[in-house]
């Protein structure tokens, strides 16, 4: 891999994603339009083909678009995907995207913690689970941050830096300057469950599911109301199908764990995931998708 020479001020010359799916596949093109080499790890060759390839249809599609000066191939060229934690070795920053269930990112932000310099950054990309809670089982929390950033990477403008009880002001300071550096706008939170975006994003799309359990109105009505009305720019059921059915339930179930009954999970939102209806990805949720 051919590492970038001049690199902006504020990118750091080498990331490193931990999950290769649509969010680490998203957060990696993310630095590499804005001048480092990313280097995504995944847990087998199978997964690593597939992010790479991921990755290839989302520089092509910069390209096209001509959101990027560079070549597809000068892009590439500043790409590498792998299954070893010791491959991201160089990186300062390494931004854990792994599926959200903290046994699972727990392990893997210890395994990347070993591997990496004493002196780089960790992150990781969780929506709603504690930092604070996450950074017990590293030696160096001081070191770790959270940064939430959000469902399409490319089109999305914020992303949020989550300050854990044992994260550097250091850090935050970095984190701002990076955020900036990729072209988006930072908000700075301290550690709590679900943060600000997803405590709030949560608690609507949960409503909206229950007014559609009792029959108040259509998906596509709630949705109206909530674009035409109030200006949202999606309606928070069909932003659920892009999120994921799925995904949506195991925040809500750890956000009623913690904050009680007002994040209770409508019986809707739970008969769809068991019946494989996760949105977009899988074809159908709240809405059917073509695509």
């Amino acid at each position: 891999m051919t590492e970038t020479v001049n690199v902006p001020t504020g990118v750091p010359r080498v990331v490193g994603i931990a999950g290769g799916g649509r969010m680490g596949v998203g957060i990696a093109h993310a630095f590499l339009l804005a001048g480092a080499s990313v280097r995504i790890l995944e847990r087998d060759s199978d997964s690593a083909a597939h992010a790479a390839q991921a990755l290839r249809s989302v520089i092509a599609s910069s390209v096209a678009r001509q959101t990027t000066a560079e070549s597809a191939h000068a892009l590439e060229a500043r790409t590498a995907t792998t299954t070893d934690a010791a491959d991201l070795a160089a990186a300062t920053l390494v931004i854990e995207a792994v599926p959200e269930d903290a046994q699972l990112k727990v392990e893997v932000l210890t395994r990347l913690e070993r591997e990496l310099s004493p002196q780089a950054w960790l992150a990781s990309n969780t929506s709603s689970l504690s930092i604070g809670e996450l950074a017990t089982a590293l030696a160096r929390p001081e070191r770790f941050c959270g940064l939430h950033f959000f469902n399409p990477v490319p089109a999305s403008s914020l992303v949020e830096i989550v300050r854990g009880p044992a994260t550097a002001p250091a850090l935050v300071e970095q984190a701002l300057g990076w955020v900036a550096a990729i072209g988006k706008t930072p908000i700075t939170v301290q550690d709590s469950p679900g943060f600000a975006s997803s405590r709030l994003g949560v608690v609507i799309a949960l409503e909206a599911i229950r007014m559609l359990e009792d029959g108040v109105a259509s998906a596509e009505d709630i949705d109206a109301a909530m674009v035409l009305g109030y200006k949202f720019p999606v309606g928070p059921l069909r932003l659920t199908d892009l999120v994921g059915l799925d995904v949506r339930l195991g925040i809500a179930e750890y956000l009623e764990s913690r904050l009680g009954a007002r994040f209770e999970v409508p019986a809707l939102l739970r008969e769809k995931v068991a019946a494989g209806k996760l949105g977009r990805k899988s074809g159908e949720g709240f809405f059917t998708w073509a695509d």
